[in-house]
C-alpha cells in the first residue's frame, strides 16, 4: 500500500499525488507555508489526509512562532492562512482548530512556548495514527453491507492516498476484497486532475485488486449494462441533516444508482461531519482555477477564448445516501436523528 506521508526529524514529508501514476516523488516540508501550499497544489488531497497534513502543518507553525514575542497570536494568523487553502474539506480545519485550542490552554497555563510545541507534535503522530486505525474500522462495517460477487462502482480517491493510510472507500473495498466479495471495481475517472485514473487504479492495482478505469460519463450505462451492485465513495463534509459534499460528479453518480435501484454509501469518519450546519446549503464549495479545465498537465484540450466554471465539489442529498460508513457503525436515514446520536456519541468520549 502506497505511503502518503510521513513525519521525520522535525519535517513532514509528502508524496506528491500531482505527479502518479508516472513518478513517485516526495517534498519536504519543512514550514507551515510549504504545507499549505502541498494542500492549495493537491500535492496532498483527500479530507483526512489534509486534516493530518494540517496537524504537522500546526506543528511546524508552532515552532516558527515559538520564537516570536507574540507566540499565540501569531499562531491563530498562521492556522488561518493554514485553514484558507481549501475551504471545503472540513477535517483542514477541524485538524488545525484542534491544535490551536491545546496551544492556546496551555498558554494560558503559561506552559512555555517550545514545550508546546512538543506537545503539538505528540496530537499530531496521534491524528495520523488515529485516521489509521479509524479507516480500518469502517472498512469492517463497510464490508458487511457489500454483497457478494461486488461489481463495484467509486468516484474520485477516498483510498491511502486521500487518507493516512488503507482508505474510507477504499477501505471498505479492501476489506471487502480481503473477504472474497469483491468481482470487479468500476474507478470513474474524475475530471479534471483525474484522481480516479491516476490515482484509485493506480492503489488498487498496487494491491492486485481487480479495477477497470471509465470516464465520468460512462458511469450511468456502466451500472446499467455491467452488473453494478453497489457504489461507494469518500466524502469533504456532511452536513448535521446528511447532505454531503465530496469530489465535483458525485451527485450525478447518485443520482444514476438511484435511478438503477443500487445502493449508494458514502464512507467518511466523525470528523468529517460538520455538525454546526444544518444541511448542503451552507456547505462552501471549491471554484479551482479554469485552466485545470482547459489542459492536462501541458496539454492543452480547450480554446484559449472559452470560459470555464470549475467547482471543485458538489453536494449529494441526503434522499439518494442509502448509509454512512462511519467509524462507529453505519448511519442510515433519517439522518437528523443519526447524526445526532453520532454527535452525542462522539462529544461524550
Amino acid at each position: 500500500m502506497v505511503e502518503t506521508m510521513r513525519w521525520e526529524d522535525g519535517k513532514l514529508i509528502l508524496l506528491d499525488q500531482t505527479l502518479l501514476p508516472q513518478k513517485k516523488e516526495f517534498i519536504t516540508c519543512e514550514n507551515y507555508i510549504r504545507v499549505r501550499a502541498a494542500i492549495k497544489k493537491l500535492e496532498v488531497r483527500g479530507a483526512p489526509a489534509i486534516g493530518a497534513a494540517a496537524a504537522f502543518g500546526m506543528v511546524l507553525a508552532a515552532k516558527e512562532a515559538s520564537n516570536r514575542p507574540a507566540f499565540i497570536e501569531t499562531l491563530a494568523r498562521m492556522r488561518d492562512d493554514l485553514i484558507s487553502a481549501r475551504p471545503t474539506a472540513v477535517n483542514l480545519a477541524w485538524a488545525a482548530n484542534k491544535l490551536f485550542a491545546l496551544a492556546e490552554q496551555r498558554n494560558k497555563e503559561e506552559v512555555a512556548p517550545y514545550k508546546i510545541v512538543g506537545e503539538l507534535e505528540q496530537m499530531a503522530k496521534q491524528i495520523y495514527e488515529d485516521d489509521i486505525a479509524i479507516n480500518h474500522r469502517m472498512g469492517e462495517f463497510g464490508a458487511e453491507v457489500v454483497p457478494e460477487n461486488a461489481v463495484i462502482l467509486t468516484h474520485c480517491n477516498a483510498g491511502a492516498l486521500a487518507t493516512c493510510g488503507w482508505g474510507t472507500a477504499l477501505g471498505v473495498v479492501r476489506e471487502a476484497h480481503k473477504q472474497g466479495k469483491v468481482a470487479m471495481v468500476y474507478s470513474d475517472e474524475t475530471r479534471p486532475l483525474l484522481q480516479g485514473a491516476r490515482l484509485t487504479a493506480f492503489e488498487l492495482c498496487e494491491d492486485n485488486i481487480p479495477v477497470t478505469c471509465i470516464t465520468d460519463n460512462m458511469a450511468a450505462w456502466t451500472m446499467k449494462t455491467k452488473g453494478i451492485n453497489f457504489v461507494v465513495v469518500g466524502a469533504d463534509r456532511i452536513a448535521a441533516n446528511g447532505d454531503t459534499a465530496n469530489k465535483i460528479g458525485t451527485y450525478g453518480v447518485a443520482l444514476a444508482a438511484k435511478a438503477h435501484g443500487i445502493p449508494f454509501y458514502i464512507a467518511a469518519p466523525v470528523s468529517t461531519f460538520d455538525f454546526s450546519i444544518t444541511d448542503g446549503s451552507q456547505i462552501p464549495i471549491e471554484e479551482r482555477k479554469g485552466e485545470e479545465v482547459k489542459q492536462f498537465r501541458s496539454e492543452v484540450t480547450a480554446p484559449a477564448k472559452a470560459l470555464t466554471f470549475n467547482p471543485s465539489f458538489d453536494v449529494t442529498p441526503n434522499e439518494l445516501i442509502t448509509g454512512i460508513i462511519t467509524e462507529h457503525g453505519i448511519l442510515r436515514a433519517p439522518y437528523t436523528e443519526s447524526i445526532e446520536k453520532l454527535k452525542k456519541l462522539t462529544v461524550n468520549s
